[in-house]
């Protein structure tokens, strides 16, 4: 009965966080796209500014 209650629990997890949490190419965020800022700077260095993910992966 306890493994089952278990289960339970994370399935009731994964359904509340479903439409919260995505994964994109940089990881796992809150936003289903890449909110990068991608631009050069006066001096001609390319930068690019992303911001947190949950998990970050590259």
């Amino acid at each position: 009965m306890n493994k089952f209650l278990k289960i339970l629990l994370l399935m009731l997890i994964v359904f509340v966080f479903n439409g919260c949490i995505f994964l994109n190419e940089r990881g796992i965020s809150t936003q289903y796209y890449n909110d990068c800022k991608e631009y050069y700077d006066a001096t001609g260095t390319y930068r690019k500014e992303c911001p947190h993910n949950i998990i970050d992966w590259k």
